[in-house]
């Protein structure tokens, strides 16, 4: 399983208010998730009303695809002159043994949780 994240550190260039920030961001995000297969929400700079902090993360199975899908995402983010792109992170990573539970391991935690 190949995971990629993204965080963007934008700038709304033209935004006096936290209204008018709520609305970019939330048509920013709309138009992401409708075109490409992506989990996208604002994380970081709630509160300030011409930044925010936008993740992004791509789940896949293989690294080039995932790295593709996140490059063309910020390249239709920025493509889309709503924003100002001031700082980007990507990060891939590569999960190859994914944790399991067994039934026992769901006994166990269920029994840890109702002790009294």
């Amino acid at each position: 399983m190949v995971v990629g994240i993204c965080q963007l550190d934008i700038r709304i260039p033209e935004n006096h208010s936290l209204k008018g920030k709520r609305h970019v961001i939330r048509k920013l995000i709309d138009r992401v998730r409708s075109r490409f297969n992506a989990a996208i929400s604002e994380v970081g700079d709630n509160d300030l009303w011409q930044r925010a902090q936008i993740g992004i993360c791509v789940v896949g199975n293989d690294h080039r695809h995932i790295n593709s899908s996140l490059d063309k995402i910020i390249d239709f983010i920025e493509k889309m002159n709503l924003i100002e792109t001031i700082h980007t992170e990507m990060e891939i990573l590569t999960v190859s043994h994914p944790m399991s539970f067994s039934l026992e391991d769901d006994r166990l935690i269920e029994g840890w949780f109702n002790k009294g």
